[in-house]
């Protein structure tokens, strides 16, 4: 039984905060990571046997910073509701415009709209940054999140079948996308603070 009453489950007179995450919020992201990875519902990044430490989530989010690649919180009332990144797509220099992202929500905080703000906020940063293009994948078996993403601007573009096995079954991968920006309507610009031929 959900032991939340209706209004736990609102925004309404609530302050929520999106900004960049710091190292004060790396316990509570590992929370809430820890609890997707173990429903088994998520995205198939997520599907890591050992999960994450706290060292670990602190060392992927300087490189993060260090490629100027956005990293998020909401918070909620001063506490970690969820929270959004982004990676290159893959490294090779011509998809360098592209990015793979995730978000993970509380699980006390779903339902609530925390990340129909959260996700249109990852998007803003990466335009912003001079990206083009945003890629996702989605567990097949989450309508939330593929609800989410389609609220948010992405659409479904492949399905790859049966390519995780967890929990006792096979899942498949959703795969969706959207433009940042311009998207494909011009020549992109050099990103910031790498030139031409960067590999990130």
């Amino acid at each position: 039984m959900d032991a939340t009453t209706p209004s736990d489950r609102t925004l309404s007179d609530r302050t929520l905060a999106i900004r960049p995450s710091t190292d004060a919020d790396v316990p509570a992201m590992v929370a809430i990571y820890s609890h997707h990875i173990g429903r088994g519902i998520g995205d198939v990044g997520a599907y890591e046997v050992e999960g994450i430490d706290a060292e670990d989530l602190k060392r992927r989010r300087r490189n993060m910073r260090a490629k100027r690649l956005p990293h998020l919180v909401a918070a909620l009332d001063g506490e970690v509701a969820g929270y959004a990144y982004a990676v290159p797509f893959r490294k090779r220099p011509a998809y360098r415009y592209t990015l793979k992202h995730s978000i993970y929500i509380h699980p006390e905080r779903t339902g609530m709209g925390i990340g129909r703000l959260l996700l249109p906020a990852l998007v803003d940063a990466c335009a912003a940054g001079g990206y083009r293009q945003m890629i996702g994948y989605i567990d097949g078996a989450n309508e939330a999140s593929l609800r989410l993403h389609e609220h948010c601007g992405f659409r479904r573009v492949g399905v790859l079948p049966a390519v995780a096995f967890k929990f006792g079954h096979w899942s498949d991968s959703i795969m969706v996308q959207r433009a940042l920006g311009e998207g494909d309507g011009s020549a992109p610009t050099p990103l910031p603070g790498r030139g031409p031929g960067a590999t990130h």
